[in-house]
């Protein structure tokens, strides 16, 4: 079995504090909170697209609060007034949303239905689009204090949509320039006044917020790759929050100071269908078999993780409830076929998932070649194919509340995320139905026949799914310990 193996204390340290010289402003706390009260917030991965909206740099606006959208999800993922106080279906293709009175910008302007159709329609129209759109037309018109949301097709899912933070509504000043900027733009009760680049952000609190007020005075944030560095953060009382502790790490901090909940989120490594030596479906089928699910479980997470059955983990329960996994090919020898495997660093536990990874398809008969980048740097190159074998974790529920819209951006032809270049008719056939399935318990089971279908391809094998682990300094109260990745820093989270 692979085991991790930790460095003594006195080079861990040491290593920190050189990581951490980098990372944070120096002084201590009270210079990394920048003010009596501010929280210091030390994040994973930093901006990609200059905290645009239409990116996965959206859930940093959502996290921190800044940003907000018509409509937000419950617990159980059901949709609840947001900037929207209330929506009507209409027809099976038409919707009504009525746009809540009394919320400004935090540049000083008004909140209206003009603006939140001009954010919507911007978002639809934008290439490419938010992923939360992929297969999706929309028709955008405000009239009065309504946006009517049109669809081509029946979409029973317009309101989950509308909560994705990818479709948040912005003042109209954050699209002047032919770019998204969301600095002073928001309406949550923290505005964004600062970015610097992938390296910081600064947020105080907005006093004019339309809801709860904040009780904190301000956020400060660092972007710190490094889940070493970003522990010892912790430890060091240089941030107040840390995301994505690293397994590695969560066993040398405190346990009172660290939380651990199933997410929905899914390691799952990707072979490439169009071009290479897993076009051949017995060659899939031949990695499929070689993978050690425990192996990664408990000599890479340290047993902070479970063991894949499927697409959907145990942050879904209902999703226990899948059918038999379908006949699938029969695993061809390898022979020594070369493929290169590739992932990527800002979530510290992959490179080394793809070490042991490598060796269990090298002991298979596969000939392997890793690439390791940071994300910012092999994402283009993973969507377009160049890899044989893609490591991705990826949240399965994180745009919609809903899997359906994961899996039909990752694994349709169509799709805008589909690392494994897959193209399958009864894999669309089986999406398409899910998709148009009314949500409840029809719907689930639709989905988790969708999931049967692509799990047959081998295209996507499922490895493990992933456990927030955050850590919240002791004086902390009140931050979001959210399984979707969409709230952090709350009105009520504060430093006692």
């Amino acid at each position: 079995m692979h085991l991790r193996k930790i460095p003594p204390a006195a080079c861990l340290a040491a290593a920190s504090a050189l990581l951490l010289t980098a990372c944070f402003p120096s002084g201590g706390d009270a210079a990394a909170s920048g003010g009596e009260g501010r929280i210091a917030v030390a994040m994973m991965q930093p901006p990609r697209s200059a905290l645009s909206p239409l990116t996965d740099d959206a859930f940093k606006l959502s996290r921190w609060s800044t940003a907000e959208t018509l409509v937000v999800l419950d617990e159980v993922g059901d949709p609840q007034p947001g900037l929207a106080t209330e929506w009507t279906q209409v027809d099976d293709t038409t919707w009504t949303f009525t746009i809540r009175h009394g919320v400004n910008f935090h540049d000083g302007t008004e909140l209206t239905a003009d603006a939140a159709a001009h954010s919507l329609e911007y978002a639809a129209q934008a290439s490419p689009k938010p992923r939360i759109l992929d297969g999706v037309e929309l028709g955008i018109e405000a009239e009065g204090d309504t946006v009517t949301v049109t669809t081509a097709e029946a979409d029973p899912l317009v309101p989950q949509r509308l909560s994705s933070p990818q479709l948040s509504i912005l003042a109209g000043s954050a699209y002047e320039g032919g770019t998204v900027n969301p600095v002073g733009t928001g309406s949550g009760p923290f505005e964004l006044v600062e970015v610097n680049g992938t390296t910081s952000a600064r947020l105080d609190r907005y006093d004019g917020y339309w809801g709860e007020a904040a009780l904190a005075p301000g956020i400060d944030v660092s972007f710190v790759p490094d889940g070493t560095a970003r522990a010892a953060a912790l430890r060091t009382g240089e941030a107040d929050i840390v995301e994505a502790v690293p397994t590695s790490q969560a066993a040398l901090l405190d346990p009172g100071l660290i939380t651990e909940v199933p997410m929905p989120r899914t390691n799952t490594l990707h072979l490439n269908t169009q071009a290479g030596p897993f076009t051949d479906p017995a060659l899939r089928a031949a990695a499929r078999d070689a993978l050690d699910r425990q192996e990664l479980v408990e000599g890479v997470y340290e047993n902070r993780a479970d063991a894949a059955e499927g697409l959907l983990g145990p942050a879904l329960p209902w999703a226990a409830d899948r059918p038999e996994r379908r006949d699938s090919t029969e695993a061809a020898d390898p022979d020594g076929a070369a493929i290169t495997l590739a992932t990527f660093t800002d979530r510290a536990e992959l490179p080394e998932v793809a070490t042991v990874l490598e060796q269990q398809l090298e002991d298979a008969g596969f000939e392997v070649e890793q690439v390791v980048r940071e994300y910012a740097n092999i994402e283009e190159d993973a969507l377009d194919g160049e890899f044989d074998a893609f490591i991705l974790s990826r949240a399965t529920v994180l745009d919609s509340g809903d899997p359906a819209a994961y899996m039909t951006s990752d694994f349709s032809c169509g799709g805008s995320f589909n690392i494994a270049q897959l193209c399958d008719e009864d894999v669309d056939a089986a999406l398409e139905e899910a998709e148009r399935t009314p949500a409840g318990d029809e719907r689930r089971a639709a989905i988790l026949e969708a999931e049967a279908a692509v799990l047959a391809t081998d295209a996507a094998i499922p490895m493990l799914h992933e456990r927030v682990i955050q850590g919240d300094a002791a004086n902390v109260a009140d931050s979001a310990k959210d399984p979707r990745e969409r709230l952090l820093v709350t009105p009520r989270t504060r430093l006692n």
